[in-house]
């Protein structure tokens, strides 16, 4: 068999999806880590080589979604494990729960008020504007609320990723511009301002800012799915 035949069956097997996945993050992670650079996150390279990929071979996003669906499946089990750094915790998040409710509270509306804002003098109509509102949040709660009062989901999506790229690339280094070294504080940036991706960065400084993290990315995205579509969505 040529390797002109054999390439559509290659493109074809069930399994296609995953290795060409699994293989991009890994290259990804392989190029973050060897470069040092924060702009070059995992995700958004994984994302950019994955999409190349596909163009390249000729397959459409559906087919792409539908072979890669044991790797969405396991986005469950994933965002419940965050309950173990949690669980080991939770009696420092208890000791801190005011500082905790009140920095979601504070946090969670400036970034809103002032993303509206800022997209309101750039010129940015209704929709988009509903779009940019809850970019902070996981990308499930963003697209839903979106759609709720007056968004684009899929540039819900895309705001959603580009927020956690760019919130995880220079969040540390704002971080240490400013002099917070909390653990338990710079958690709650990561979870607030770059959601999933910035709860996977604040792991890797260590389980309480993970934590902490986890903690932020969670409340916050509850508060935005009840109180989001009632403020706005009238």
């Amino acid at each position: 068999m040529s390797v002109a035949s054999a390439w559509p069956v290659l493109v074809g097997q069930p399994l296609f999806a995953v290795g060409l996945t699994l293989a991009s993050f890994h290259l990804a992670l392989v190029l973050y880590k060897r470069s040092g650079w924060l702009l070059l996150q995992p995700v958004m390279v994984a994302m950019l080589l994955v999409v190349g990929a596909l163009l390249v071979c000729g397959v459409d996003y559906p087919t792409y979604r539908q072979g890669a669906e044991p790797i969405a499946l396991l986005l469950g089990p994933a965002t419940i494990a965050l309950a173990v750094p949690l669980h080991h915790n939770l009696r420092r998040i208890r000791q801190l729960l005011w500082p905790i409710l009140i920095t979601l509270v504070v946090g969670g509306v400036l970034t809103v008020a002032l993303t509206l804002l800022i997209g309101h003098l750039l010129g940015a109509d209704w929709a988009v504007l509903m779009s940019l509102a809850p970019k902070s949040v996981t990308m499930p709660i963003a697209m839903l609320v979106a759609e709720q009062i007056g968004g684009i989901a899929s540039l819900a999506a895309v705001m959603v990723m580009l927020t956690g790229v760019i919130g995880t690339a220079f969040g540390p280094l704002l971080l240490r511009w400013a002099r917070v070294d909390h653990p338990a504080a710079r958690g709650l940036s990561y979870g607030m301002n770059a959601h999933a991706i910035g709860t996977a960065r604040a792991l890797e400084e260590g389980e309480e800012c993970g934590a902490f993290a986890a903690l932020a990315m969670s409340l916050l995205g509850i508060g935005t799915a009840l109180l989001m579509p009632v403020i706005l969505g009238g």
